[in-house]
């Protein structure tokens, strides 16, 4: 028995900023020769050139809702409960609003199939939690069983995935809704050191909702069938990446050293999951490769010898969104599933990395639409602009 991602829907928050301009307005923020310097290289080389948010803080002449200024034009660093109340208030809606948009575009599911909610994110917590606005919002059935998953990190949407992977396979009747949000902006640090204005630069507002189920797809709309998972530790990583609760917002600390142990560990690593799955790195056509940053990605495609084409869904989101955390690779993912041209006989390797330092892979089989049926539900599913 197979189980299948049968529908990837994506969602970005109001509010864009070009990467150019968050750059200017943090070298203001953060004056000196140093700084200067340091943000330049780090936003101009980051791969990125918009990013989204749920404040309109950064904006010219907006209000702002944390990121106030002072009488020198400082910012005042908001707390870790003003933070997380802001995050309970958007996360209410955005969560709902993806699943809903789920639901209403995946093919011969509705809410009264749904057996399963997990709920995924590491900027954010509360409860009563996003799983009950769920299954208030959507109306799915009060049975519903309700999982969280938090604080893993970018790594965190595979942990989601094997769950629900685990449940269809022990109960086929189950069909599964998981819905990841993250808001990274929330949680913007203005310390001098490295870690943070390298944080600054890179991550972003998304939210996704993915269905899983073992029903066989329909055919009207691509699918994804489930085929392995793996786990695996770089643990000589493990004080390069790691993420606190902070009285300042989640603290982050994100080395510079991160894409060179990555890059140490990944062909072994890689070569592992597939010789577990009788494959070989020659068998795989794409890539959906979680871009954490653009020598993240860089490295992943040198040390596997891979042609640019096989990562330019990665590069795209990077470029497009910035790195949302555990969101990041189910948008490379729904931007592969949503694309022309994609070989059934070659499977699509997922992977991702986070605190630990740990790298997350699944391998996946893609499933064409019928003939004629993608270009009607085609722009269901284009949510990036």
């Amino acid at each position: 028995m197979k189980t299948y991602i049968h529908h990837i829907e994506t969602l970005l928050p109001q509010y864009s900023y070009r990467q150019d301009y968050a750059r200017d307005r943090m070298v203001g923020w953060m004056p000196g020769k140093r700084n200067r310097r340091l943000i330049h290289g780090i936003y101009d080389h980051s791969g990125i050139e918009t990013r989204y948010s749920v404040l309109p803080d950064f904006g010219p002449n907006a209000e702002p809702v944390l990121f106030r200024e002072d009488e020198d034009g400082r910012i005042i660093e908001p707390s870790t409960g003003d933070r997380n109340r802001y995050f309970r208030e958007c996360a209410r809606e955005l969560v709902v609003k993806a699943g809903r948009q789920a639901l209403d575009n995946a093919e011969g599911i509705s809410a009264s199939d749904i057996t399963h909610v997990i709920t995924v994110s590491c900027t954010g917590f509360y409860n009563p939690g996003p799983d009950l606005d769920l299954i208030k919002g959507l109306g799915l059935p009060e049975s519903t069983e309700r999982y969280n998953i938090g604080f893993m990190g970018c790594y965190a949407a595979f942990p989601a995935l094997r769950m629900a992977h685990q449940f269809c396979m022990a109960r086929p009747e189950s069909v599964v809704l998981i819905v990841c949000l993250e808001l990274c902006s929330l949680h913007l640090q203005f310390r001098e050191e490295a870690d943070s204005l390298l944080a600054n630069s890179l991550f972003a507002d998304g939210a996704a909702a993915v269905l899983v189920s073992a029903r066989e797809p329909k055919g009207n709309c691509p699918a994804l069938a489930i085929e392995s998972f793996a786990s695996a530790l770089a643990p000589e990583g493990e004080s390069e990446m790691a993420w606190e609760v902070g009285d300042r917002g989640f603290d982050i600390r994100l080395s510079t050293y991160v894409p060179n142990i990555i890059a140490a560990n990944i062909g072994k690593i890689v070569e592992g999951v597939l010789l577990d799955a009788s494959r070989t790195l020659n068998d795989i056509g794409t890539w959906a490769v979680h871009p954490g940053g653009r020598s993240i990605v860089d490295r992943v495609e040198k040390e596997l010898n891979l042609k640019p084409e096989q990562l330019e869904d990665s590069r795209e989101i990077l470029r497009q969104c910035g790195n949302m955390s555990a969101v990041t690779v189910l948008f490379v993912l729904h931007r592969i599933l949503n694309r022309e041209g994609l070989d059934r006989k070659h499977p699509i390797c997922a992977m991702a990395f986070g605190p630990g330092l740990t790298i997350e892979t699944a391998l996946l089989e893609y499933r064409p639409a019928e003939k004629g049926s993608f270009e009607e539900n085609k722009s269901h599913v284009e949510t990036i602009a």
